[in-house]
């Protein structure tokens, strides 16, 4: 029954403005009632749970499907190519999403007692992927459908909010996905090393990058970086940058009419044909083109509102 009391809550819920602001800090909700094509973005940090419908993700080479009865773990913010698979007016996609923040997961752990430096449990999560899927347990969609009501009694959302909070990252923390989502938490741990360079890639995307500081500042020597950057990511160092690069030109062409090239130069080519060549080679046609497409889909939904 839990499931499909969300399903309804959701549907309720979901907004129709992109720009609304969840009465849920770190809450968000999705509804979608066709499949749609790929888009490209950054993910934070974040776990997901279809409510209704499926989802694919793509990363690099790698592949995530996820539907209802399923979630999704991101640990690391990361440039994903996300879509709608199974979707129809009558049964809308429906989708519950919650940030992970490592400050609450770091305090839960210390609280907790759990040990997540054990030799053998350390080893395991050294290469852990940044994406992980799993089957979501009765216990987990309860807490989602509790935190969802709530919208409904804006009065307990100050109190009840942080308790379901804490309570949804406990039964992400101990269960199947564990392992992972309690990185996520730790100062030291290998995926926090990477995220500060991850962190430093997105803030610094327009300019020359060099594998050797991204490992010292990451505390470890460049072989040893670049093998976990990439079983994290799916991407070594470099191919992270030009994802950026490429999804940060794709925003601004879309919400300008900046000549391309200057578009290219902005984002960090140093030549108009490399940035053309790679942003068709990444989104499957030319940015001038793609941008056009773009345009007119964003004022077919408008018209349609």
């Amino acid at each position: 029954m839990s499931l499909d009391e969300l399903r309804t809550l959701i549907d309720r819920h979901a907004p129709r403005d992109a720009d609304a602001v969840p009465a849920i800090d770190g809450l968000m909700l999705t509804r979608a009632e066709r499949p749609t094509g790929p888009r490209s973005g950054i993910t934070d940090p974040v776990f997901a749970l279809p409510a209704q419908g499926a989802k694919r993700l793509t990363l690099g080479g790698r592949i995530y499907d996820y539907e209802a009865g399923q979630y999704l773990v991101v640990s690391v913010d990361l440039p994903v190519s996300g879509h709608c698979t199974r979707a129809t007016p009558e049964e809308p996609f429906l989708g519950f999403g919650l940030r992970l923040r490592p400050a609450r997961l770091a305090a839960l752990l210390l609280e907790s007692g759990i040990d997540p430096h054990a030799g053998a449990a350390r080893r395991r999560t050294d290469d852990l992927p940044a994406l992980a899927v799993g089957e979501a347990g009765a216990d987990l969609v309860d807490a989602v459908v509790r935190m969802v009501r709530l919208l409904d009694r804006p009065a307990d959302i100050p109190v009840l909010a942080p308790m379901i909070e804490r309570e949804i990252l406990w039964r992400l923390v101990t269960g199947a996905q564990g392992p992972l989502v309690r990185q996520i938490g730790l100062a030291d741990s290998r995926l926090t090393q990477i995220s500060r360079a991850i962190r430093f890639i997105r803030d610094h995307y327009t300019e020359p990058l060099r594998v050797e500081d991204l490992a010292r500042l990451s505390g470890m020597s460049a072989s040893p970086f670049h093998r976990h950057f990439r079983a994290v990511t799916a991407l070594t160092p470099i191919q992270y940058q030009k994802h950026i690069r490429l999804q940060e030109a794709r925003l601004r062409l879309m919400s300008s009419t900046d000549d391309v090239a200057d578009v290219g130069y902005a984002v960090g080519y140093d030549s108009a044909s490399q940035f053309s060549r790679e942003y068709r080679r990444q989104f499957g046609r030319p940015p001038g083109a793609d941008a056009v497409r773009l345009r007119n889909a964003d004022e077919e939904v408008l018209a349609g509102q």
